[in-house]
């Protein structure tokens, strides 16, 4: 054998072992590609796994804050029937509550009045705190400043209209007149 045949030789027995190697390089880069395509199928799996629990927990704020302020428009047309009531109470005067036909109809008036603020705060109605408080834009309209060295300015000294809450949510802001400095 000569130095060429010797080389065709070598050359020949690489190329077998190269070609028994070959599947099993094949199979090793398919096991590797699906490998990975369990891995993504893996991730896409988890996301959509925290997807979901992400849209039942917000379902659930909803379905909760939506029974929570279900009563908002209902709360806001009594809140009418509460200033009428007292603005009828405070209309009354001192000889009137001394007729005794006057003060039993007036007894029944303050009765409804009771009771409704019973309601509300059985229902998380509250008032707005308001006279003698500093001036909150997102409790209060201010509706006038008026002028005095009584208070310190941005102080409420008036309320026109009381403001009112359900739960943590404004239904209607307090109508006030601030204090501002005297000229």
């Amino acid at each position: 054998m000569n130095e060429d045949d010797k080389l065709h030789e070598e050359a020949e027995e690489i190329r077998q072992e190269t070609a028994a190697e070959a599947p099993e390089l094949a199979e090793h880069d398919r096991l590797a590609e699906l490998e990975r395509q369990l891995e993504e199928a893996h991730s896409k799996a988890l996301y959509a796994a925290a997807e979901t629990q992400n849209v039942r927990r917000r379902l659930e704020q909803e379905k909760t804050s939506a029974a929570a302020y279900a009563a908002t428009g209902f709360a806001r047309d009594m809140l009418a029937i509460k200033d009428h009531l007292d603005r009828a109470l405070a209309a009354v005067s001192d000889e009137l509550r001394a007729d005794q036909t006057a003060a039993n109809f007036l007894a029944g008036i303050e009765a409804t009045a009771r009771e409704l603020e019973a309601a509300f705060t059985r229902n998380g109605v509250t008032r707005v705190e308001s006279k003698g408080a500093r001036l909150d834009p997102h409790k209060h309209q201010a509706m006038v400043e008026i002028p005095t060295g009584d208070a310190e300015p941005g102080t409420i000294i008036e309320e026109m209209q009381a403001g009112y809450m359900l739960k943590d949510r404004l239904l209607r802001p307090a109508l006030v007149g601030v204090a501002k400095a005297a000229d």
